[in-house]
């Protein structure tokens, strides 16, 4: 088998094969072989007819299946051959076949990059340090007390924090719109759930105050009639209330579950927060850890590669959104906008299997377990999710992925020149 190799730009290649004639031959004869002993043509019994009659009758067709395996076959073969390593295609253009003369094709595909270094020696990577303090635990109460506020209602005009409750009617050039009407809503002022120029309506307004505010409609706003438009809100605020925040004794301790008493309620916050200070550092240093490989490696990404990534990101989004209640008319019909994030996952998709496979890393199936549980302890019945994850290989896979990701990053990390960087909580979060 002959070979040739044309880079066609970046990381295109354009391989030509050539298959010799003498091999395309015996397959085609062998194959015609076998035809002969099953074909049933007029005139004669099965397997009994003569071999040129065969061929006439299914020669053509033999002629293509032999040149589609052959070139299904050699062109895996002429890869190994020339230690390429293909990321998307190929797109194959088979040349005419003749009989008694070697069966040529051309190849196009793309390959993956090289990746230059694949070790962080003398590299100087940020780690976190961060130790939960106590104003980070009584601010991390006092959101857990404020989620449990009851309301009392008040007669002095709305601030922020407040909960108004509200009539209002939308209208544009003068008509009303599907949405645009409620009564009897709470909303929380200040909170940053309403459009600013409807919020900032609120601000300042009693009970029983009727007010006119002009809105407008991003021009990217989820609801596609309304993108970029304007309307006017006649709101009546009907109540305003402030928070009352429970007591931190024990019947709040209790609420939550603790019912050892307030000082174990703070010790089991602490604990949390530890727990998750010490995550979130370990993801810091992790998101240092690819920015760092990222510089010393450019590279030149497999275009179909990104695409195809680009392509997931935005279906994903898709699936998010149609969840969430969310009309998708908004998001772009094309991946464009999801390019850069695509390009930068598939790039550390690279770098990591080459850092992988150069130090021969594994994702062994009992940390693979490990993870998964880990997983699953966020839900009620764990063991029904871990069964769940296991039904099916595609999620096993990403399990696996993040194993061997935070191999790769031990690894790494403890070559590199870590810089220890001391963080507050609020920051590191």
């Amino acid at each position: 088998m002959q070979v040739s190799i044309e880079a066609t730009g970046g990381l295109l290649r354009r391989m030509t094969v050539a298959v010799p004639a003498a091999q395309f031959e015996q397959e085609f004869s062998e194959r015609l072989k076998r035809a002969s002993r099953t074909a049933k043509l007029p005139g004669f019994r099965p397997g009994r007819a003569p071999i040129k009659i065969v061929e006439a009758q299914y020669g053509a067709q033999i002629l293509d299946e032999v040149a589609q395996d052959l070139m299904r076959g050699s062109f895996y073969e002429a890869l190994t051959q020339q230690g390429l390593k293909m990321a998307g295609g190929p797109a194959i253009e088979p040349r005419p076949v003749v009989r008694g003369h070697d069966m040529e094709y051309v190849a196009t595909f793309e390959i993956y990059p090289e990746v230059a270094r694949l070790d962080l020696k003398e590299v100087e990577v940020e780690r976190p340090v961060c130790a939960i303090t106590d104003e980070d635990v009584n601010r991390t109460i006092d959101v857990m007390r404020k989620q449990r506020a009851t309301w009392s209602a008040v007669t002095r005009p709305a601030a922020d924090g407040d909960r108004v409750t509200i009539d209002f009617a939308g209208r544009i050039d003068g008509e009303e719109f599907p949405g645009g009407t409620a009564r009897g809503h709470q909303v929380v002022v200040g909170a940053g759930r309403l459009l600013a120029d409807f919020e900032a309506a609120l601000r300042g307004a009693a009970a029983g105050e009727t007010r006119e505010a002009r809105v407008h409609f991003p021009a990217d706003y989820g609801v596609a009639h309304l993108a970029g438009r304007e309307a006017t809100f006649t709101i009546t605020v009907t109540t305003v209330e402030e928070p009352v925040m429970p007591a931190l004794d024990e019947a709040f301790a209790q609420s939550l579950g603790v019912t050892e008493g307030v000082d174990a309620l703070i010790a089991e916050v602490r604990q949390n927060l530890e727990r998750e200070a010490a995550r979130r550092m370990r993801e810091h240093l992790k998101g240092e850890i690819f920015r760092k490989l990222r510089e010393i490696n450019p590279l030149d990404l497999p275009k179909s590669l990104v695409e195809s990534e680009a392509g997931r990101l935005r279906q994903s989004a898709v699936e998010t959104l149609r969840a969430q209640g969310v009309a998708t008319e908004a998001l772009p019909a094309d991946t464009g906008a999801f390019r850069d994030r695509a390009s930068e996952r598939v790039a550390l998709g690279i770098i990591l299997a080459e850092v992988a496979r150069d130090r021969q890393l594994k994702a062994e199936p009992a940390k693979v377990r490990v993870r998964i549980e880990e997983m699953a302890a966020d839900y009620d019945e764990p063991g029904r999710f871990v069964e769940w994850y296991y039904s099916q290989p595609e999620r096993v896979a990403e399990a696996e992925s993040l194993v061997l990701e935070d191999e790769v990053v031990t690894l790494l990390a403890a070559e590199a020149r870590l810089q220890d960087k001391v963080m507050r909580f609020e920051e590191l979060a």
